[in-house]
């Protein structure tokens, strides 16, 4: 009896003796790959790759080759911000474009972000405008040390959400409550990050001291230094630690439904606030 010659199913010409683990079909040495038992072929390891669940965060993103790559962006912006400001070409004039402020004159006459929706762009781009280089520097450190780990615990999209919901949420409170102020400065949006990093060790259960202390500190600041907004900073505070509960607390099966739904809620609440603030000016 003659044998049957057994051929590789992707190169027919190729005689062969192996078979893929999985499927049993023949492969030659160009197709094998090693397995965990014996070796399989191109196609099922493809399909073995794609049945794996996708890597996440512990907050559900996706994980990315630089975590800390969005928190880089937002320091790159404001540093930028902070040169044209301090350029002979714009300076004052930038600042009281994108600056925040709802009212001049005591507080008598509606201006700046209560001229109406062409000027609604302030409550987010006073967020990343500075005009002094300390007040810059400390911003800047402490984005860093607290928004580059959330990041890589969040991902990018949400981290983006956090951060951005937080300035405003810091920029509805000013606009209510102190409107006839120039307010400036990413402060709201670091202290949201504060309220979220808090939310997201207590949900991991570490010691909270540390950065309990760290914010007690910035809150002492804040309302025993002048010329600080202590509006921008508890807004953004109360902002930010609502949607990190969101985020941390999400039943797994509804995780995204949860995060973004919270999200979501908390913008309309900033929104809710800045409306009453603009029919206060207006009114």
């Amino acid at each position: 009896m003659m044998e049957q010659t057994v051929c590789c199913y992707r190169h027919p010409d190729r005689e062969t003796g192996i078979r893929c683990s999985r499927c049993e079909r023949p492969i030659c040495p160009e197709c094998m790959v090693n397995a965990s038992v014996g070796f399989q072929c191109p196609e099922c390891v493809r399909e073995g790759r794609r049945s794996m669940p996708e890597p996440r965060t512990l907050a559900g993103g996706g994980l990315a080759a630089d975590p800390r790559l969005l928190t880089k962006i937002i320091i790159g912006l404001n540093i930028a911000v902070f040169l044209a400001v301090q350029s002979f070409a714009f300076g004052d004039t930038l600042v009281h474009n994108l600056g925040l402020f709802g009212s001049c004159n005591g507080g008598t006459v509606p201006c700046g972000v209560a001229d109406g929706p062409g000027q609604w762009y302030r409550l987010l781009t006073s967020v990343f405008l500075h005009q002094e280089l300390a007040h810059l520097a400390f911003n800047m450190l402490a984005l860093w040390w607290i928004g580059a780990p959330l990041e890589a615990v969040l991902g990018r999209a949400r981290y983006l959400a956090l951060y951005l919901i937080s300035g405003l949420g810091g920029s509805a409170l000013v606009v209510l409550l102190a409107p006839d102020t120039l307010t400036l400065g990413a402060s709201g949006a670091i202290f949201g990050l504060f309220g979220a990093t808090a939310v997201f060790m207590k949900r991991l259960q570490q010691d909270l001291r540390p950065v309990l202390i760290l914010l007690g500190l910035n809150l002492l600041f804040t309302f025993t230094w002048s010329g600080i907004s202590w509006q921008g900073h508890i807004g953004g505070l109360v902002a930010g630690t609502l949607v990190a509960i969101g985020m941390a607390y999400a039943p797994r099966e509804r995780r995204r439904l949860v995060q973004w739904g919270t999200c979501a809620a908390v913008l309309v609440a900033v929104v809710a606030v800045t409306a009453v603030a603009l029919a206060r000016i207006n009114g």
